[in-house]
């Protein structure tokens, strides 16, 4: 038997062709139904007449106009398209190619654009989208009913939400369908009705609204934000759908996302991604991060999944859904113990007395036979009346050993007294780390922990060393942050860890493990990898964190340079 080389077709005849003659029979008759020539070996068939199938091709490019646009949705990447427009509707679209050049030694920002902008029409003219005033069936029948009884549309308004019944009838079935179109007269006045009654049982400070993102749009933001401000109705950040991006935002940067953007990323040499699928949640900013490999960047992927962005990892560390904030504390642990305390590295020391909190003085409230954390000493508690001494923190001079109130706090922000003065300009002053050195004073702290079973509270005792200014006694928010790590100084009172290895108490390594699943050594060597490599590029490693907007997601943000 002679066998055909893999890949090839070979009928019962010999020659190349279909597997058997029912196959070869079916191609050939196919000729009596389209118009057309077929070749020899029955590869290959050359149409005659027609070319409809090509008008699609064609029509393409009888568009009346090209705009330039993007996809307003809230997307971080804001791509440039050009839109092609026929008779008013959007024909097809294609991405611009214009953007600036960023010079010969980094990657261009373009090609810029993803699958879900170049489908972006098929959103348009869904006919799935909501394009008329929709109002609950039940609610809509009580008001027609009120409004033609009553004459007055507040009237109505009130006869449905101040009678109980009738109140929890539509209420009831929110959630359950049932909405039929109404009329944009209709709509609108029964929005109108309703502030104005509000506003007249409850006052304006009882309606509260939500604008438009500026990046979806700026003038739906403005007009929104100028009806709230005018009618003296709460405005709710838009920041607010963001879960704790409003808040933990600016208590840990200082700021709301003031941070790198995506072209920053190929600067850095060592990448963690943490919990970003940046591939799909960024897409036209991947190529920085994919293309930063070739210059020898490390990257890092924390994500419970292997995501997209996990291919590009050079280390994938898993943790299970939730618990990465243990993960994130075991780091931290590595990192203060071994580049802060048991070595201390100048560029980290100078950046965080200039770039965080951790220099000021923090006060301790008596609690029990120990104490727990209080608010920022001001300028106001040192007797300080100049404007905004409440909102101005106090720390210490290490050259003087006396309390200093430094530029750039909030309370120089804002008022003719701060003008000129809210920067980050220490002049002479070099602010002390930590009062630990000659520390006369040392007590215990009581700290939240938060691995108990079944969540029930529980306290950590750790000790700070203490100084007393006036009537306050102190600490720096570097040794309360220490002790809430579990890093140990020599002669501090309270409970710490033995090791990196000490499973027994939080916030190590081997902590970690019993909550995330990621070994302690992975932890270890992740945590001192990223420092490490910070120390030696002079802090070219990044963060990128966040679930990334594509069309109204989170968003990704990077952290500063370490």
């Amino acid at each position: 038997m002679t066998l055909a080389p893999e890949g090839s077709r070979q009928n019962t005849d010999g020659h190349a062709g279909f597997d058997g003659g029912v196959s070869e029979a079916l191609v050939k008759t196919s000729r009596f139904f389209r118009k057309g020539e077929v070749s020899a070996d029955l590869r290959s068939l050359h149409q005659i007449g027609g070319r409809d199938a090509d008008s699609f091709y064609r029509d393409r490019w009888s568009h009346d106009k090209v705009v330039r646009s993007t996809h307003g949705v809230n997307c971080t990447g804001s791509c440039s398209w050009k839109v092609y427009v026929k008779d008013g509707i959007i024909t097809w679209e294609a991405q611009q190619t214009d953007y600036p050049s960023t010079g010969p030694d980094r990657p261009e920002y373009e090609p810029r654009g993803c699958p879900r902008g170049a489908a972006f029409s098929w959103y348009t003219y869904s006919p799935t989208r909501v394009r008329y005033p929709y109002v609950r069936g039940s609610l809509l029948q009580m008001y027609r009913e009120a409004r033609q009884r009553l004459g007055d549309p507040v009237l109505a308004w009130g006869d449905i939400v101040d009678d109980p019944e009738k109140a929890r009838t539509y209420k009831s079935q929110r959630g359950k369908g049932g909405l039929v179109r109404a009329s944009w007269d209709e709509a609108t006045e029964m929005i109108a009705a309703a502030h104005v009654h509000t506003i007249k049982k409850y006052g304006p400070d009882r309606v509260a609204g939500f604008s438009p993102i500026p990046a979806m749009s700026m003038v739906s933001h403005a007009a929104g934000a100028r009806f709230m401000s005018l009618i003296g109705a709460p405005m709710l950040s838009f920041y607010d759908w963001y879960a704790d991006l409003p808040v933990a935002s600016p208590q840990v940067f200082g700021d709301q996302t003031d941070v790198p953007e995506s072209g920053d990323w190929w600067d850095a040499s060592y990448l963690i991604l943490w919990g970003s699928n940046v591939p799909v949640t960024r897409t036209p900013d991947a190529h920085w991060m994919t293309e930063a490999r070739y210059r020898g960047q490390k990257v890092v992927v924390m994500s419970p999944d292997y995501s997209d962005a996990t291919k590009f990892a050079d280390d994938w560390l898993a943790p299970h859904p939730g618990t990465d904030g243990a993960l994130a504390m075991a780091m931290g642990h590595v990192v203060l113990k071994e580049f802060f305390v048991d070595r201390q590295v100048p560029r980290f020391q100078e950046y965080v007395k200039r770039y965080s909190d951790l220099p000021f003085l923090l006060t301790l409230t008596p609690h029990g036979d120990s104490y727990v954390p209080g608010k920022f000493l001001t300028a106001a508690d040192l007797g300080d009346l100049e404007e905004g001494a409440e909102f101005k923190t106090v720390l210490v001079d290490s050259a003087t050993g006396e309390p200093h109130v430094p530029n750039g706090s909030l309370g120089f922000r804002f008022g003719e007294a701060g003008k000129g003065r809210w920067n980050l300009d220490l002049g002479d002053v070099d602010p002390l780390l930590s009062l630990y050195d000659g520390a006369a004073e040392t007590v215990t702290v009581d700290l939240a922990r938060f691995d108990t079973a079944r969540g029930e509270g529980a306290t950590l005792r750790r000790g700070v060393p203490v100084r007393r200014v006036g009537k306050h006694l102190v600490t720096t928010v570097y040794d309360l942050l220490l002790a809430q790590f579990g890093v140990d100084r020599r002669g501090l009172p309270g409970e710490w860890p033995a090791g990196l290895d000490d499973a027994s108490q939080p916030y190590t390594p081997a902590w970690q493990e019993q909550f995330t699943g990621v070994t302690a050594a992975a932890a270890t060597r992740i945590g001192r990898e990223f420092a490490q490599n910070a120390e030696d590029s002079g802090g070219r490693s990044m963060i990128i964190m966040g679930a990334g907007p594509t069309t109204g997601s989170t968003p990704t943000r990077s952290t500063g340079r370490s």
